[in-house]
């Protein structure tokens, strides 16, 4: 039995030390970097819902959608403005673009595809720089 009771202790040590080693991966993150990349992904994730509204047709709901986009921009545009202002500027053309065609009175659906998709790829350079 004293030697099942050893084995037991080994296993239950084993996870403790895993969370442990999770733990710090995490606090070797910069605050910064980790808010850059939830508004990333913040961003990312009104993208895909506009998309996805869009592929539908339902114009409306994809105006919805992306009126949250400018909401998270305003937390994260002064940083990728910094960190490149290539990105920076090809986001906000992006955007006028988007926005412009979803107010249109007969958006065109391979337009704002094509402008979407552009935004999403713009955005994952940026997360990656």
């Amino acid at each position: 039995m004293g030697c099942t009771n050893g084995e037991q202790a080994t296993i239950e040590t084993t996870p403790a030390a895993t969370a442990n080693t999770t733990s710090n991966s995490n606090v070797a993150a910069s605050p910064a970097s980790t808010a850059t990349t939830t508004a990333n992904d913040g961003l990312l994730a009104v993208v895909a819902k506009t998309k996805t509204a869009v592929t539908s047709g339902d114009f409306v709901q994809a105006k919805k959608e992306f009126d949250q986009f400018e909401d998270v921009w305003k937390e994260v545009e002064d940083g990728i403005k910094a960190k490149s202002r290539d990105n920076y500027e090809a986001i906000e053309k992006n955007m006028d673009e988007i926005s412009g065609e979803l107010k249109s009175t007969q958006p065109q659906k391979d337009k704002l595809l094509t402008a979407l998709q552009s935004l999403e790829t713009t955005i994952n350079a940026v997360s990656k720089s």
